[in-house]
């Protein structure tokens, strides 16, 4: 599927956004999560790379990849980290969450060496070249390694270059942040 035709992607870096872009993506968010979008979640979609898609001058999707370090098995990785993929609902299903992600995955490979993401959405990323995680998953916090089972059916890699060959059953840990770690 290629991207609709009257549908206009933009990326851009997250330091390029102002405080009407930041409020206009703020809204897009509350419309497309229904289930509640918290502050925090706000916050982990920025410090990386932004894609914004909009038809006839509307923003009706958004997808950014962060950088983390994430830890597979024993080594390290910098991971391009996916958050706040949302459509507009009315634009849901029209093509426009897999155009913004096919281009934020040229990103990802380009600037990363793995990429990953926590979702319910199984299937859509399935179908762009994502797989779902099969190990255990920590989040390393300042009172130590943690276990986190209830994180482990979520996760998906995109595997490319060096990160090719990463065995999808090893230990996965990140860093704790605020809100959800993963």
């Amino acid at each position: 599927m290629t991207a609709p035709a009257d549908l206009e992607l933009r990326v851009v870096e997250s330091d390029r956004l102002d405080d009407a872009a930041r409020a206009t993506l703020r809204e897009l968010w509350d419309a497309a999560f229904t289930d509640g979008f918290s502050d925090e979640d706000a916050a982990h979609a920025y410090g990386g790379v932004h894609v914004v898609a909009r038809r006839g001058g509307e923003v009706v999707g958004h997808a950014s990849a962060v950088p983390r370090a994430i830890r597979i098995g024993e080594a390290w990785w910098a991971a391009g980290y996916v958050e706040a993929v949302a459509t507009r609902p009315a634009h849901q299903g029209s093509g426009v969450g897999t155009a913004m992600m096919r281009l934020l995955q040229e990103h990802l490979a380009a600037l990363w060496e793995v990429g990953f993401l926590s979702t319910g959405s199984h299937e859509f990323y399935r179908r762009l070249g994502w797989e779902r995680w099969r190990g255990p998953t920590y989040v390393a916090a300042s009172s130590g390694l943690l276990r986190t089972p209830e994180e482990d059916d979520g996760l998906m890699v995109l595997r490319f270059g060096t990160s090719a060959d990463v065995d999808l059953g090893a230990a996965l840990t990140c860093g704790d942040r605020a809100g959800d770690a993963w």
